[in-house]
């Protein structure tokens, strides 16, 4: 049985880490969040410490170390900007990593991560979970040997209220934008398919939307991200908040099920030791790291979508 500590135990994505640590047999011996709305945890971990200061949540972690209850890893929910910091954390008190994405806001950080890891001899898992996604994996193989160039679209809008703006979420310095915190699993999944990128362009950089295009081995990709309501389809309006599109030369690649569980399954490749490390998240992190600070650019090859917002 594997033992956990979680950083970000308030956040959206947190009860996806308990249930993968329930699932997979796990126990969560304590959690921390600045803030104290965790009701959650009673769902799966009642008898967990909590705490609400950092610092107590450090002196509760090396006690339980000194007392021969050994943490296997510390799981990180945490605000993007802080994720780095808490992976030092674990690192330097001898426990690995599970950290949500993006691991890190820029490539450089990971650099130092990785001069961590060399140090401790502990390791960084991040949660990729689209590599896992069946869809997905069996688009990669589709086009691992494809001799030609493709076309592809990525559409990802997902609502979000006015709340969102006012959160750490609507601070780029913090989540490094739309295209970073809503995107970057996207990115990640692209470069795992299609290959790394060569060529990236900034087409729509706003508080609420993003758009762009890269150029992988294997593909030319358009894409475009938004949290606004009025950019989702008619087709949905008032039916969905959520609108996920991918197609590859004009196909629709359907992967709309399946996202339930990929937080579990994440957690037993990690167990297994096949947990995705720094190299396999460089290239989402340098994509959106290039896009935030890359020049916005008119193109023939915006998105159809990008062009509407944009003349809205």
């Amino acid at each position: 049985m594997k033992t956990y500590a979680l950083i970000g135990a308030a956040g959206y994505i947190a009860p996806r880490h308990m249930r993968a640590m329930a699932d997979t047999g796990g126990k969560l011996a304590v959690a921390y969040d600045p803030n104290d709305s965790v009701g959650i945890i009673d769902s799966h971990f009642p008898d967990a410490g909590f705490f609400t200061e950092f610092e107590l949540f450090d002196r509760h972690v090396d006690r339980l170390r000194r007392r021969g209850s050994k943490i296997d890893y510390v799981a990180i929910c945490s605000p993007n900007y802080l994720h780095d910091a808490h992976c030092r954390f674990a690192l330097r008190t001898g426990i690995d990593a599970i950290c949500e994405k993006p691991l890190a806001l820029t490539p450089q950080i990971i650099d130092e991560l990785a001069e961590i890891e060399r140090d401790t001899g502990r390791r960084i898992s991040t949660i990729l979970q689209l590599r896992l996604h069946p869809a997905i994996i069996a688009l990669r193989e589709r086009f691992a040997k494809s001799k030609k160039r493709h076309k592809v679209e990525l559409t990802y809008i997902t609502s979000r209220g006015r709340w969102y703006h006012t959160s750490w979420k609507g601070d780029e310095a913090k989540s490094g934008g739309v295209a970073t915190n809503i995107g970057v699993h996207f990115f990640d999944m692209l470069s795992f398919v299609f290959g790394s990128a060569s060529r990236n362009e900034a087409h729509l950089r706003e508080p609420d939307r993003a758009a762009g295009s890269l150029e992988c081995e294997r593909a030319d990709v358009s894409w475009f991200l938004s949290l606004d309501r009025n950019d989702l389809p008619d087709s949905i309006k008032g039916k969905n908040t959520t609108y996920r599109s991918i197609t590859v030369d004009g196909e629709e690649v359907e992967f709309s099920e399946g996202f339930t569980d990929l937080h579990t399954r994440s957690y037993e490749e990690i167990i297994a030791g096949r947990g995705f490390g720094l190299d396999e998240v460089r290239p989402s992190i340098d994509i959106v790291s290039t896009f935030r600070n890359a020049p916005t650019i008119k193109s023939n090859g915006v998105h159809a979508f990008a062009q509407r917002a944009m003349h809205r």
